[in-house]
């Protein structure tokens, strides 16, 4: 009987700690509230290397900062290309839109074209530096990035975050905030 029960128990804990551990690492991304850690990187555009600054970025108004895990995963291109196609609707009320990812520039110069379809800019983390910083980092792999998304406000701060395995979500959840935060109608 002893045997059973610990048997039990020890199943019941390896059951637990993978959702523990998700849940854990889940709450560590920074909130809204928190100030934005500054950061420059070199960044991509329609081919071309430049770059990003966030604080330059932030006096022309709200940042989209998304990190995704992989260029040129069917995810991550799908996500590029519906940022790609909403970024019209974000340029209208001042955003910028920027994803990062532990890809090397060299990749990201042609994500920039290809996926991006030259219409937003690609920051190359390849020490991950900026990932970490924004807790960002996929649980198993704290070298990668993990699909999340944050609005950063002119003042520096993160007002809105959205985590999550949908692409769609991302741009959605990213633009009703923008476009609140110029009083514009998300039709």
């Amino acid at each position: 009987m002893t045997t059973s029960l610990t048997r039990r128990a020890v199943r019941r804990a390896v059951v637990a700690f993978p959702l523990v551990f998700l849940l854990s690492a889940a709450q560590a991304m920074l909130r809204p509230g928190d100030k934005a850690p500054l950061f420059t990187t070199e960044a991509a555009l329609g081919g071309q290397t430049f770059q990003f600054h966030l604080a330059q970025a932030l006096q022309q108004g709200p940042v989209v900062l998304y990190f995704y895990p992989k260029a040129f995963t069917s995810g991550c291109t799908y996500e590029a290309n519906l940022f790609a196609e909403a970024s019209e609707r974000f340029a209208a009320v001042g955003a910028t839109v920027i994803g990062v990812s532990n890809d090397d520039i060299d990749t990201l110069k042609r994500f920039s074209v290809e996926a991006c379809r030259n219409k937003f800019a690609v920051g190359a983390d390849k020490d991950a530096r900026i990932i970490r910083a924004y807790k960002a980092q996929i649980a198993s792999r704290p070298d990668m990035a993990d699909r999340i998304s944050y609005v950063i406000g002119t003042d520096g701060s993160i007002v809105h975050v959205h985590r999550g395995a949908n692409p769609e979500g991302h741009v959605t959840s990213t633009l009703k905030v923008v476009e609140g935060l110029r009083g514009v109608s998300v039709r």
